[in-house]
């Protein structure tokens, strides 16, 4: 039986001039504000105009082949490759059983309940016969820990530390999805991992649309520290595996800028990006799953 792995991301555009047909995606089709494109051009142009998900995921893609031995396809749900456009090379390679991981460690039917449902889609359209077995969690594998805990140690230790995950709208959220326990379990393990007695966890890069999102959200937290004094706080997104805009922008320019202006230093250690213990993270979750 010839075996492969998917990877699947969010997908990111390479270049400004693409933002609105990415958001297009991102919405379904459904026609978007002009202040709303306006601001996400903005910040892509405030991180150099291009977002780099493509280039990590690919790199984690290629490297997980090469620990692996088998063939490692990534596709993308809202840009280039798109999931569909990889599902045609799944079906050429003649792939039989495929090791399919959402490149997002923790579940919710809003995310990667979402990945699988556009996958099967794709999949079924392009005529892929191949069997399907997700991993559809993997928040607490002890070598992601590792992985984590392994960029964090240099930055320790902190004075304040907050993890954070990307947060989710509340009111479309499912009772009894496991997204925000999985979020705060990671950061507990690489808390443990990493020997931090005291953290705190938020919520990030809440959306535009209103509504109530999952809290309390990263400004929250900053003001807090600010009213007890604190000088210096090390935020960590055990939410992401790699660098995009809600990394290199929501972390590293707006809440840089807003814990500036009340006293405090913030630090983030390095995304996984192409960490070998990552690498080895998705391994054994592929080796699971095969």
């Amino acid at each position: 039986m010839k075996q492969g792995v998917l990877l699947v991301a969010h997908g990111a555009p390479e270049r400004v001039e693409d933002v609105e047909e990415y958001l297009g995606y991102v919405r379904g089709g459904r026609p978007g504000s002009p202040q709303v494109l306006e601001e996400v051009r903005s910040r892509y142009i405030a991180i150099g105009g291009s977002s780099p998900l493509t280039k990590w995921t690919r790199a984690q893609a290629e490297a997980l082949q090469r620990l692996l031995g088998v063939p490692v396809f990534f596709g993308m749900r809202n840009w280039h490759p798109f999931i569909r456009e990889t599902m045609d090379l799944v079906r050429e390679a003649g792939i039989e059983k495929l090791a399919a991981i959402c490149l997002a460690p923790q579940f919710s039917e809003l995310s990667v309940g979402l990945y699988m449902r556009r996958t099967r889609e794709a999949a079924a359209a392009a005529g892929v016969k191949a069997e399907f077995v997700w991993a559809t969690s993997y928040h607490a594998e002890p070598l992601l820990i590792e992985a984590y805990a392994e960029r964090l140690r240099p930055l320790l230790p902190a004075q304040k530390m907050l993890f954070t995950a990307h947060s989710l709208p509340q009111q479309a959220l499912a009772a009894g999805d496991p997204y925000e326990a999985e979020c705060r379990a990671t950061a507990a393990a690489v808390a443990a991992g990493a020997g931090i007695a005291e953290w705190d966890f938020a919520f990030q890069s809440q959306g535009m649309t209103g509504g109530e999102w999952l809290g309390p959200t990263v400004e929250s937290c900053l003001d807090g520290y600010a009213a007890a004094g604190a000088r210096e706080v090390v935020l960590d997104p055990v939410g992401f595996v790699a660098d995009h805009v809600e990394v290199l922008f929501d972390i590293d320019i707006l809440f840089h800028e807003y814990a500036a202006a009340r006293g405090i230093a913030l630090r983030r250690p390095e995304s996984l990006n192409d960490s070998a213990a990552y690498t080895a993270a998705l391994a054994e979750v592929a080796k699971r799953c095969l």
